[in-house]
């Protein structure tokens, strides 16, 4: 299980881990040992996750979501298998915190008076100073 925060928790039923072998550091070892980490993490079919926050992680995942619904992280950075695998575990963790933040719903405003006769203003000054750069007329 994977603690979200202190009243989310992201069962084992919707997590399935796989281990190959890793590119990157290791030497030897990284042709020997699976040390790398494929994490899966059924979006569409977890209950514990409300509509709208799956949406919301849909969107961050991106390309690492299948048309399954399955978020696929993969970790292969550290030495170790353990140390993949937490690092996988906290990724999914921070995409989720993060898809649980609801945007801010813009509100329209409008300019005020005053911004808008500055606005006005400067827009005369401009159009003055490419005034003065034509050629004058001839008489």
């Amino acid at each position: 299980m994977i603690r979200i925060n202190h009243n989310l928790t992201l069962p084992d039923s919707d997590l399935e881990e796989s281990f190959m072998r890793a590119s990157g550091p290791g030497g030897q070892n990284v042709n020997k040992v699976s040390t790398a980490v494929e994490l899966r993490f059924n979006v569409a079919g977890c209950d514990v996750l409300m509509e709208s926050v799956r949406a919301r992680l849909v969107k961050l995942a991106g390309s690492r979501m299948t048309l399954d619904g399955i978020l696929i992280i993969q970790a292969d950075s550290h030495r170790t298998q353990a140390m993949n695998r937490a690092d996988a575990a906290k990724r999914l963790a921070d995409m989720v915190r993060k898809a649980l933040i609801a945007p801010k719903r813009r509100v329209a405003t409008r300019p005020g008076k005053a911004a808008t006769e500055r606005r006005l203003v400067s827009k005369g000054v401009r159009g003055d100073v490419k005034q003065g750069r034509k050629k004058p007329l001839a008489d």
